[in-house]
């Protein structure tokens, strides 16, 4: 999982920009105005910030245009500042080889300097790293300590990946019931995975009472919001929630639709980021 390149330029501009002023008459906010000649200097004159202001920049392709080796030049002259955004953004371009060849060992040393330092996403990244044994020896055990570090600050995919562990006692002894937990923590941020996973949890009756409406409820979110989804197969999840719905009375099912149509008027979906 990575943030938006978009987000990371913004959280970093936020700093460097200036704001653009308001048209006459109006009081809204507007969005800043990036002064790309300003970063770019502050950059030269070895400012952190403006260092991986500008790799995000080069990154995204806002403000200049995509140059991923320059994004690349300059979060690498940040992180080594100890910049822990650069330093997650450059262990990312090294695991997929954007701008630099790829390289899961130098991956896997600049995900863990931002993971140190509490970055949720380079935690993640660095538990799946050793989950996969790219760039790191594999290890079930370590790969749990940084998913469950990342998941206890809110990361979604961490908090199913956690669930998964738990589930098939890889890293951790099988534990049904703080799986069901933990993939209900990532359900309810909009992970689909987990939202389909917890809906078989449901279904089977494992670490949870068994019930067939709660599980049809989360099998249609996660059928329906397509967010976040990864190694299920929609045809699966819209299978099983289908045969769901033949186990619940009609008032059961209405009910139960009623509140995933609630869920997302209180939960617009969002564009996938990967």
């Amino acid at each position: 999982m990575r943030l938006p390149n978009f987000v990371i330029t913004a959280a970093l501009l936020c700093l460097t920009c200036q704001p653009a002023p308001a048209l006459a008459g109006n009081q809204s906010q507007v969005a800043p105005k990036i002064d790309v000649d300003s970063i770019r200097s502050g950059a030269e004159q070895g400012n952190a910030i403006d260092q991986a202001a500008l790799g995000a920049m080069n990154d995204s392709g806002h403000g200049v245009a995509q140059d991923y080796t320059q994004a690349a030049v300059w979060y690498r002259k940040a992180a080594e500042q100890g910049d822990s955004l650069a330093q997650f953004e450059l262990g990312w371009l090294y695991g997929t080889g954007h701008g630099v060849l790829q390289d899961y060992t130098q991956a896997a040393i600049w995900l863990r300097k931002a993971a140190e330092q509490g970055v949720a996403d380079a935690q993640y990244n660095l538990g799946s790293l050793y989950k996969q044994g790219h760039g790191v020896p594999q290890d079930d055990v370590q790969a749990v300590i940084w998913y469950r570090k990342a998941a206890e600050q809110g990361n979604a995919s961490a908090q199913a990946q956690l669930g998964d562990e738990y589930a098939k006692g890889h890293g951790v002894p099988k534990d049904d019931a703080q799986a069901a937990t933990w993939f209900r923590k990532a359900a309810e941020q909009g992970n689909a995975s987990a939202q389909a996973k917890l809906g078989v949890v449901y279904i089977l009756g494992h670490g949870v009472p068994q019930n067939n409406a709660e599980a049809y409820f989360w099998l249609d979110l996660a059928a329906s919001g397509k967010v976040n989804i990864s190694g299920i197969k929609q045809e699966d999840t819209d299978n099983l929630r289908d045969e769901t719905a033949k186990r619940l009375t009609p008032a059961e099912l209405s009910q139960a639709q009623e509140r995933a149509k609630k869920w997302f008027e209180a939960h617009p979906v969002k564009p996938e980021s990967q």
